[in-house]
């Protein structure tokens, strides 16, 4: 199984990048790449490498789904795993985001000693599954 290190996170928010920035880079101890925009993290996923998409799905211009099937495009990252984050998790809209093939979806407002965990364990359930099939 792969080892998650390496997080592009896409979110518009300035003070929930920020939060989000400590809870993965000095809880987590990942490397986390942000990006302000669907368009930034076109212009900088292929260069960072991610092992894992953290997305925003509602974002000004591109959203977190668009952002993906973007990113997507790009032969180098199709096979990326990604996560949402949102504010609606609705059960209905939280099946429809999971029909694009991400891992998990993280409601926000998030646990911020816990989202790192989260992530880890959305992150090794998603390779035994993929394991098992």
């Amino acid at each position: 199984m792969s080892e998650l290190r390496r997080i592009l996170y896409v979110e518009d928010e300035p003070d929930i990048r920020a939060v989000t920035k400590v809870a993965l880079e000095k809880i987590g101890n990942f490397e986390v790449k942000i990006c302000a925009s669907g368009q930034e993290a076109l212009e900088c996923a292929q260069a960072f490498s991610p092992d894992l998409f953290l997305l925003d799905v509602m974002m000004p211009g591109m959203d977190g789904p668009e952002t993906l099937t973007a990113l997507r495009e790009i032969s180098q990252l199709k096979e990326i795993p990604a996560m949402f984050m949102t504010a609606k998790i609705q059960v209905q809209e939280v099946e429809e985001l999971k029909t694009m093939g991400v891992i998990d979806v993280i409601s926000k407002p998030f646990d911020v000693l816990k989202l790192s965990e989260q992530l880890r364990e959305s992150w090794d359930r998603y390779f035994k599954e993929s394991k098992s099939v």
